[in-house]
């Protein structure tokens, strides 16, 4: 029994300190910080407070309940249609704006989208004119070029057909 281990040997246990330390900062571990206490302490009065106050609305309304039922059967011909009339013009109102919120808020909607279209328009614009210009850049550098590259061909020939005499008419149509 006495060859255990663990927790029950009293001596060391797996990290190499008494089972005793190893409880102790544990617990020391898991202790919450000041804030935290202080948080409670706090809050526990204001819950315990806000619980009374909610029985004693319960107690009032229901002795209110109480003392009302026979007033609520008396004139229950005249109060039942003037409630259902003020639920429904309530409802109306709510419904009334609701609905007018609604179409608001889409108006609303239509006319963001129409004014950053408007907005992206000269946008599009401007890139589109960048790049034609570009284009138009990059086609006048490659016609450059090309008469660069034609006249360079001539000049060759022209001096080819100068070197050559007049034999023949030079070397093309003999061919």
């Amino acid at each position: 029994m006495a060859d255990r281990g663990g927790l029950y040997s009293g001596t060391h246990g797996q990290q190499g300190r008494p089972v005793g330390e190893q409880v102790k900062g544990m617990i020391q571990e898991k202790s919450p910080t000041a804030s935290q206490a202080l948080t409670v302490a706090t809050l526990f009065p204001l819950g315990g407070l806000l619980l009374v106050l909610s029985g004693l609305a319960l107690a009032a309304t229901v002795v209110g309940l109480a003392v009302a039922t026979p007033v609520f059967l008396i004139f229950s011909p005249v109060i039942v249609p003037a409630a259902l009339l003020i639920g429904m013009a309530v409802t109306g109102f709510l419904t009334s704006g609701a609905l007018g919120l609604g179409g608001l808020s889409s108006l609303t909607c239509v006319a963001n989208t129409a004014r950053q279209a408007f907005q992206r328009t000269p946008d599009y614009v401007e890139e589109a004119r960048r790049r034609m210009a570009e284009a138009a850049a990059h086609a006048g550098h490659k016609t450059a070029q090309a008469g660069h590259a034609i006249q360079g061909r001539a000049q060759e020939a022209g001096s080819g057909a100068g070197a050559g005499g007049g034999a023949g008419g030079g070397g093309r149509a003999s061919s």
